[in-house]
C-alpha cells in the first residue's frame, strides 16, 4: 500500500480542528491532537492517524466516549490521588493525571495518580516522557478490552496492558519503554488488516488453540471471544509467556483496584450487545530524581549504561546495538522534514471526515494529481 505525507503543521491544525467540531474543548483538542502525532512521531503508525476516526471520532459519534471530560478528583492525599475520568477524552485525562503525578513528585519526592472510567488514552509512552521531560523517573500503565489469553488458556481475559517507563538521560532523548504485555496488540492488527497483510503466525490463537493469520478475522474473533492475544513470551511455559500473562495481570490489578473500578470482560465495550463505555483504567507514577542523588548524577549514569549497551559485541551479521527510545528519536528525525506518513486507507477517512465536516480550507499533498 502506497504512502503519502502530510506536514505536521497542516495535520495537527486538521486533527484539533476536527476534534473541535465534534464537541471537544479548543485546548483539551491541542492535547488529544499532541498525543496522537505523537505516535507518529516515533514511527509508531498503530496509534498515531491510523486510528483517529474509528477510535476516537467514531465513539464520540456512538456516544460511548464524551468530547466533553469532567476529571473529578474523588480521594486526595499529599502524594496520591483518585480520579473519575467520566467516559471523557483519554488522552485529556492522561495528560492531566501525570501533571498531577509530577506535582506531588515535586513536592514529595514521588507522586502517584489512578484512574478509573477513562477511555483509550493514546501510546504510553507520551506520559512516561512527561514525567522524564521533568527530571522524574515515570511509569504508567493502562487495562484495555479483553485481549491476552493467560497462560494454558485460550480465552481473551486481560488487555495488552502496557507497563510503560520514561526515564531521564543525558542524551538527545529519554530511555522509554512501551510496549504491550502481548506478543503484539489489536492496533498492530488493524495496521495489517489496513494493509492487507497476514497477521504472523504465532501472534493469535483460536479457542480451538490453532495459530490465525487472517487479520480480518482475527479482529472480529477477538470482539467475539473466539480468538485471543498470546502473552509475551508465548504460549505455554516453554517460552516463558507467564511473564508476560503475570506482568499483564499486575497493570490490570493497579489499573483497577486502586481506583475501585472495572477490569476483564467488564471492559469489553459490549452489554447485550450493544456497545457501552469502555471505562477503563489508568495508573500514573512520577518519582523526583532530585528526592535521591539528583537530576545530573541520574541522567549521567543512565546515559553510561546505555552507551555501555550499545557498544557491547554485537551478534554476527547486526549492524548495531539499540536501547530502548532510540529508534523512535531516529524515527523523529527521518520524519521531521518529510510530515505524517499516511497510507491510502486513513487517506480516504481523512478526505471523509473533511468532507462531512465542511473543512474545505483542507487539501491533502495526496489530492494532487
Amino acid at each position: 500500500m502506497k504512502y503519502a505525507y502530510v506536514d505536521w503543521k497542516t495535520m495537527e491544525s486538521f486533527v484539533r480542528e476536527v476534534f473541535q467540531r465534534y464537541g471537544v474543548p479548543e485546548e483539551d483538542a491541542r492535547i488529544c491532537a499532541d498525543v496522537l502525532l505523537e505516535a507518529d512521531r516515533r514511527g509508531i503508525e498503530s496509534h498515531g492517524v491510523n486510528r483517529f476516526k474509528p477510535i476516537y471520532l467514531d465513539r464520540i459519534k456512538a456516544g460511548i466516549q464524551k468530547p466533553v471530560t469532567e476529571l473529578e478528583i474523588v480521594r486526595e492525599t499529599a502524594a496520591t490521588a483518585v480520579a473519575d475520568g467520566h467516559d471523557g477524552m483519554g488522552q485529556v485525562i492522561g495528560y492531566r493525571c501525570m501533571e498531577l503525578a509530577i506535582r506531588k513528585a515535586k513536592e514529595y519526592g514521588m507522586g502517584m495518580v489512578a484512574v478509573r472510567n477513562s477511555t483509550h488514552y493514546g501510546i504510553a509512552g507520551y506520559y512516561a516522557s512527561m514525567a522524564a521531560e521533568a527530571g522524574c523517573v515515570g511509569m504508567t500503565g493502562t487495562n484495555a478490552r479483553p485481549s491476552i489469553a493467560p497462560t494454558f488458556g485460550v480465552e481473551n481475559m486481560l488487555g495488552t496492558n502496557p507497563l510503560t517507563f520514561g526515564l531521564p538521560t543525558d542524551e538527545d532523548f529519554p530511555f522509554i519503554i512501551d510496549c504491550a504485555t502481548s506478543i503484539t496488540q489489536r492496533g498492530k492488527i488493524e495496521q495489517y488488516a489496513r494493509l492487507g497483510q497476514p497477521t504472523p503466525a504465532g501472534m493469535v490463537i483460536g479457542d480451538d488453540g490453532s495459530a490465525l493469520t487472517d487479520s480480518e478475522d482475527i479482529l472480529k474473533r477477538l470482539v467475539d471471544g473466539s480468538a485471543a492475544l498470546a502473552p509475551l513470551g508465548g504460549i505455554g511455559e516453554e517460552l516463558a509467556g507467564y511473564k508476560g500473562y503475570g506482568y499483564a495481570t499486575v497493570v490490570e490489578i493497579l489499573s483497577s483496584a486502586l481506583q475501585a473500578g472495572s477490569y476483564l470482560k467488564q471492559l469489553s465495550g459490549l452489554r447485550e450487545g450493544k456497545a457501552v463505555p469502555y471505562r477503563l483504567g489508568h495508573f500514573f507514577l512520577a518519582i523526583d530524581t532530585e528526592a535521591f542523588m539528583g537530576l545530573e548524577a541520574f541522567r549521567k549514569t543512565a546515559g553510561e549504561i546505555l552507551r555501555e549497551l550499545r557498544a557491547s559485541k554485537k551478534a554476527p551479521g547486526s549492524p548495531r546495538i539499540y536501547t530502548a527510545g532510540e529508534k523512535e528519536y531516529l524515527a523523529w528525525l527521518e520524519r521531521k522534514d518529510k510530515g505524517v506518513p499516511v497510507n491510502e486507507s486513513v487517506q480516504r477517512e481523512l478526505v471523509a471526515v473533511r468532507d462531512e465536516l465542511g473543512l474545505e480550507a483542507y487539501r491533502f499533498p495526496f489530492e494532487e494529481k
